[in-house]
């Protein structure tokens, strides 16, 4: 149901940018709101979709693993229970303590007039915009998630802007596994836009992913290899992880750090021919910042994309070590990303098992 417009002339004005669904007093945009307005009825400018699925971001699902872990192991009852209260609280599901969200995939449910998004009634989309300034609303109570892992089935509504993103699912791939590739889309636009800059300039760079394992990390190293880097790093963690990455060939050596030490993560990057001229940041734990910077060579770049990250701590980092490199922050949107995602995951049968088995 539209707004009626005496109901729209007694309320804000519509915002592509979502300002007229911000409750608090301050004007500030969506993602930075304490409460949004989860009315059902749309703006002429808006989309509601029927929500199937979330998809909580990595950082945030994993302080809510940690804060809710009795004797070391998760208690998925009072995962469950937080990230209700934070969607019905705040009217968006924004973790208060890493700032992140996630995404969403479900079906499109009504359209206003006036939408610019290109979605039609039926259409199951993705959503590429983060949860913390969707609108949103569960209506099950989350009844079918465990509260253990980072997918979360629901059943519920949300509401995209005029500026917002979303993608509609392929038909050829399972839902879940979309939703997956599409949370993470951004980091192989962006690697690869960057590669591409070093390559029309002649120079073929080296590229470090830290996290090269997971699911931005191994779409970064596959978007590298086919921009045209001239060697791929990966990093990981332990031994088991280092066995997959290496199993698919998507990377020319794997080493194995902890990249919160910086020695150490720099001097496993070096035995495996670094430093690197760009390096990819891709873990979702914090106190990665040094490393990477002792990882890339002067004048190179660093790419964040991780939501753990301190930029803080990064720029003054950088500045302590008189580590002359180009920072970037991933902010998630490159254009065609979804498609590029998608792409990658087809050609690259390596990328495809990490992920089939993440699910």
């Amino acid at each position: 149901m539209m707004l009626s417009s005496d109901t729209t002339a007694e309320l804000r004005a519509g915002d592509p940018t979502g300002l007229h669904r911000v409750l608090d007093e301050r004007r500030v945009l969506p993602q930075a709101a304490d409460r949004l307005d989860t009315r059902k009825d749309l703006w002429p400018d808006e989309v509601r979709v029927r929500v199937e699925r979330l998809n909580l971001d990595a950082a945030s699902f994993r302080q809510l693993e940690r804060k809710h872990s009795r004797d070391g192991e998760p208690d998925g009852d009072a995962v469950r229970a937080e990230v209700l209260d934070i969607v019905a609280s705040r009217g968006k599901m924004q973790n208060p303590e890493t700032g992140s969200g996630g995404m969403l995939v479900g079906t499109v449910e009504e359209v206003g007039p006036d939408s610019p998004l290109g979605l039609a009634v039926g259409d199951r989309v993705a959503t590429l915009v983060s949860l913390t300034l969707t609108p949103l609303v569960i209506e099950d109570g989350l009844a079918a998630w465990d509260g253990r892992s980072e997918q979360v089935p629901c059943d519920g509504y949300a509401v995209l802007f005029g500026r917002s993103i979303a993608a509609v699912i392929p038909e050829d791939l399972d839902p879940a596994l979309s939703l997956s590739v599409m949370d993470v889309c951004g980091a192989p636009a962006l690697t690869a836009r960057i590669v591409g800059e070093y390559v029309a300039r002649g120079a073929a760079p080296s590229v470090v992913v830290i996290g090269g394992a997971g699911k931005s990390g191994s779409l970064s190293l596959a978007a590298a290899r086919a921009a045209g880097a001239s060697r791929t790093i990966g990093v990981v963690p332990h031994r088991g992880e280092h066995d997959l990455l290496a199993g698919t060939g998507l990377a020319d050596a794997v080493a194995i750090a902890d990249a919160r030490d910086p020695i150490a993560l720099r001097d496993a990057v070096t035995a495996a021919g670094g430093p690197a001229d760009v390096t990819v940041v891709c873990v979702d734990v914090p106190g990665c910042e040094g490393g990477a910077i002792l990882a890339t060579a002067g004048g190179g770049t660093v790419i964040f994309f991780s939501m753990a990250t301190s930029f803080s701590a990064a720029a003054l980092g950088a500045e302590g070590l008189a580590a002359d490199v180009r920072m970037l922050v991933g902010n998630g949107y490159v254009p065609g990303h979804a498609a590029y995602a998608m792409e990658l995951l087809r050609a690259d049968a390596g990328v495809r098992g990490l992920f089939e088995r993440r699910l």
